[in-house]
């Protein structure tokens, strides 16, 4: 659904101007301090009975303004001095400066969004704003948890809880202090991050979720910040999280970390001597199946194996998909990267798995391969060359990373089948690991031969 702006926006001039000739003059003044009218979907508190809302999402996609306009839905009454829903509040930040700079001076803070008649007064040496119809709202630190033990309040803003070190035991305090009112609600405003305490406050069943990427807030973003963060993080995991604002969750344990796989992303891949393309075909082929793993690797092999290097190139899996179709799928990723050979494993499909892909193209180069070991210990020595810095990955690899982050030495922690990280081991297994074992160092000649 759009919003009033949005619809104005893609309105012809007569409809603009209209619109506008029908508004008397309080009401030209009012709407810029109208929510309803202006915001996006994901900044519009939810309906329904809930304690928590989270509004999760990339940098720059509104988050504070949302927050900030909350807190005066809550004290604003019908008029200036009329009491509102809320009458003391909680504002919380990581720290003091943190509050007081962003959720009241910032540009998208309480003072900014207030109306001259509404804006409430900020007491330094007290750290609390005072609105003229009596409400307070008190700013707070993470880092001290033990000061929100006393007050006691019918609403609270938390700002950025993701990046808390005492997210906890603040949270918790906090909860203890919302005791005001007939239901006393509180608004977290963050950019995802996988942190024990955000993950509870959505597994709760009173919580609600709003999400919005960062690129939905581009009307009100510098065209040239947008440029630039999308040039230099889209199709990676910090920028699925710090743009897409989507949860990234690193499973305790894992065999990958994001931190690992960012740190040999690499933006072009070098030549290569070989490309493959690994296949973890689905038991069954209907919209219900699992995926169908289909990973691009190349790698160059020139000299001892431990100065090999691999490069993910690209991650093709299909979903739901009929043999035909991801059988096809996989021939596209090998003709889009002029890949040597096919990669497949067979212990589910058997001979069915090349006898659907020669029906395609008879002569493709094909290699089938049989577990005989569970997928950890298929997993772990791939595993070990990402720890050596051996193998790299090009941008745009998100699901696969996703899994890669959740398996982990008692199994993969994640939902389904982890049959991209199946492909990717089968790929990298027959370029960099197999070699290996039988590589022999050519035999130097001696003097007289």
């Amino acid at each position: 659904m759009k919003s009033g702006a949005a619809w104005l926006a893609s309105a012809t001039p007569e409809v603009v101007d209209e619109f506008f000739s029908g508004l008397s003059e309080h009401a030209l003044l009012a709407l810029p301090r109208v929510l309803e009218f202006w915001a996006l979907n994901h900044q519009l508190p939810p309906e329904g009975a809930w304690k928590t809302w989270v509004i999760m999402g990339g940098r720059g996609a509104g988050k504070t303004r949302a927050g900030a306009e909350w807190v005066r839905a809550q004290v604003d009454g019908a008029g200036p001095l009329d009491a509102g829903r809320a009458r003391r509040l909680a504002l919380v930040a990581e720290t003091i400066d943190q509050a007081r700079d962003v959720m009241v001076f910032g540009e998208s803070g309480i003072l900014a969004c207030s109306p001259p008649d509404r804006r409430p007064e900020w007491q330094a040496t007290r750290k609390r704003l005072v609105w003229p119809n009596g409400a307070e709202a008190q700013v707070f630190s993470a880092h001290e948890p033990e000061a929100l033990r006393g007050p006691q309040f019918d609403g609270a803003w938390v700002d950025e809880l993701a990046k808390w070190k005492r997210a906890e035991e603040t949270w918790d305090m906090l909860q203890f202090a919302l005791r005001l009112g007939k239901n006393p609600q509180q608004v977290v405003t963050t950019t995802p991050r996988s942190v024990a305490t955000l993950k509870a406050i959505l597994k709760n069943p009173s919580t609600v979720l709003t999400h919005a990427p960062t690129e939905a807030n581009r009307a009100y973003l510098a065209a040239s910040f947008l440029a630039e963060v999308q040039a230099r993080y889209a199709g990676t995991r910090t920028g699925r999280q710090e743009l897409e604002g989507l949860m990234l969750e690193d499973a305790e344990g894992a065999l990958w970390t994001s931190a690992r796989l960012e740190a040999l992303r690499v933006e072009v891949a070098p030549a290569l001597d070989r490309i493959v393309v690994g296949i973890d075909p689905p038991v069954t082929g209907h919209g219900g199946s699992d995926e169908c793993g289909i990973v691009v690797v190349g790698a160059c092999t020139n000299g001892p194996p431990q100065d090999w290097r691999a490069v993910v190139l690209e991650d093709a899996s299909v979903q739901g998909a009929s043999p035909d179709g991801w059988a096809r799928a996989a021939l596209e990723a090998l003709r889009r990267h002029g890949a040597d050979r096919l990669v497949a494993e067979v212990n589910q499909g058997g001979d069915m798995v090349e006898s659907v892909i020669r029906q395609i193209d008879p002569l493709v180069a094909y290699r089938a391969v049989r577990a005989s070991r569970g997928k950890v210990a298929r997993a772990e020595p791939v595993a070990a060359l990402y720890e050596q810095g051996r193998v790299s990955h090009v941008r745009g690899l998100g699901g696969l990373e996703d899994q890669m982050c959740r398996m982990t030495a008692q199994g993969f922690m994640g939902k389904g089948s982890p049959d991209r990280v199946d492909a990717l081991v089968w790929a990298l297994t027959d370029l960099m690991i197999e070699p290996a074992q039988t590589w022999r160092r050519p035999r130097m000649r001696t003097l007289g031969e």
